[in-house]
C-alpha cells in the first residue's frame, strides 16, 4: 500500500528471541488500524497526503464531527502522511499494521518525557563546580552566564535551568522486527521518545 506510514500508541520495551537464539531489545507499537478520513489531492489542495484517524474519540466539537461524519467514526488523533497511489484509498478505509514488513528502515516521530523543571546538571550534563575548598553551594550551580561591561546581558539561548523534556523527538534510522497486522503489533529494535501509552508517528523511511 502507498501509504507512508501510520500512528501508534507506545506499548514499552521488551526482548524478541530471533529462531537462532538471538536477543533483540525492541519496543512494541500498537500501530493502527488508522481509518482513512481524508484523501487530500494536487488539483484541491496543492499536494498528495491521505488523513488518519486513531484511537476513538468520546467528545468532539461540531466542526471536528462534522469532519469525520464520511469516514464513520471520531477519532481522537489525526494525522496526515505521504501517499503514493492515491486511487487505493477511500474515506472509511481501514489500514493495518501490514503496511510495514520485517527490515523496513523508518523513522518515529514522538514527545519525549516531560521531567518538569530540572536544573543545570540534569538538563544539559554540567559537571557542577568544585566539591572541596570550602565551596557548600556551588555543587550543582551553572557558573558564569556571561561578561559584566561587554556584552553586560545573557546570549539568547544560553544553557540554563528550565523545562526538560515533552518535545518532539525524531528518531531515525531504526529498524522494524516484526509487523504482526492481526494484533496491531509493530516491534522495532531499539528505543522511541515518549512514555508508554504515548501517540508516536510510525514513517517509512528511505534507506541509503
Amino acid at each position: 500500500m502507498g501509504i507512508q506510514g501510520l500512528l501508534g500508541r507506545k506499548i514499552g520495551m521488551t526482548t524478541h528471541y530471533r529462531e537462532n537464539g538471538v536477543a533483540i531489545p525492541v519496543t512494541a507499537i500498537e500501530v493502527g488500524p488508522c481509518v482513512v478520513t481524508q484523501v487530500k489531492t494536487s488539483a484541491r489542495d496543492g499536494y498528495e497526503a491521505v488523513q488518519v484517524g486513531f484511537l476513538p474519540a468520546t467528545m468532539l466539537n461540531k466542526p471536528a464531527a462534522g469532519h469525520l461524519e464520511r469516514s464513520g467514526g471520531k477519532f481522537r488523533h489525526l494525522q496526515e502522511f505521504k501517499a503514493t497511489d492515491l486511487g487505493d484509498f477511500e474515506v472509511g478505509q481501514e489500514i493495518k499494521a501490514d503496511v510495514f514488513t520485517a527490515g523496513d528502515t523508518i523513522k518515529v516521530v514522538g514527545r519525549s518525557k516531560g521531567r518538569g523543571f530540572a536544573g543545570n546538571v540534569k538538563r544539559h550534563g554540567f559537571r557542577g563546580g568544585p566539591k572541596t575548598h570550602g565551596q557548600s553551594d556551588r555543587h550543582r550551580a551553572p557558573g558564569s552566564i556571561g561578561a559584566g561591561t561587554s556584552p553586560g546581558r545573557v546570549w539568547p539561548g544560553t544553557r540554563m535551568a528550565g523545562h526538560y523534556g515533552n518535545t518532539k523527538v525524531t528518531v531515525r534510522g531504526l529498524t522494524v522486527v516484526l509487523a504482526d497486522a492481526e494484533r496491531s503489533l509493530v516491534l522495532i529494535k531499539g528505543a522511541i521518545p515518549g512514555h508508554a501509552n504515548g501517540i508516536v508517528q510510525v514513517q517509512k523511511q528511505r534507506s541509503y
